[in-house]
């Protein structure tokens, strides 16, 4: 007769030794993480203007509010630089630089949109 094969998952296991020298290493990185940062930096949370403004140019890549979201995204990309200089700790130079470029080129489209319509209408 055979035996029944038994389940090797009811069994307890034991909980693996740490050792310690694993508590010793400490990774460069983590110095910043225990500032209280949960984002790692990724997020200018600081920083509401250079987060607004890249949220703005993200959004007015959106055919029909991107000539009302373009150029709030430049001015408020501005304005987020402007306060991450007086700031540094608050970071988000690059979110503003990218709603800073965003809006420009959302702006220039509409503007060179705009001077089409106009030339091209007043040949006819």
């Amino acid at each position: 007769m055979a035996r029944p094969v038994e389940d090797d998952d009811e069994r307890p296991r034991k909980k693996a030794r740490r050792s310690d020298d694993d508590d010793d290493y400490e990774h460069p990185d983590d110095r910043k993480r225990k500032k209280g940062d949960a984002t790692g930096g990724v997020i200018p949370y600081k920083n509401g203007m250079a987060l607004a403004s890249y949220y703005c140019g993200v959004f007015s890549l959106i055919p029909c509010i991107g000539g009302l979201l373009g150029p709030i995204a430049l001015i408020l990309g501005v304005m987020g630089l402007m306060h991450a200089k007086k700031n540094p700790e608050s970071r988000g130079q690059a979110h503003a630089i990218v709603g800073i470029v965003l809006g420009l080129l959302v702006l220039l489209g509409h503007l060179a949109a705009v001077v089409y319509v106009f030339v091209f209408s007043a040949t006819r």
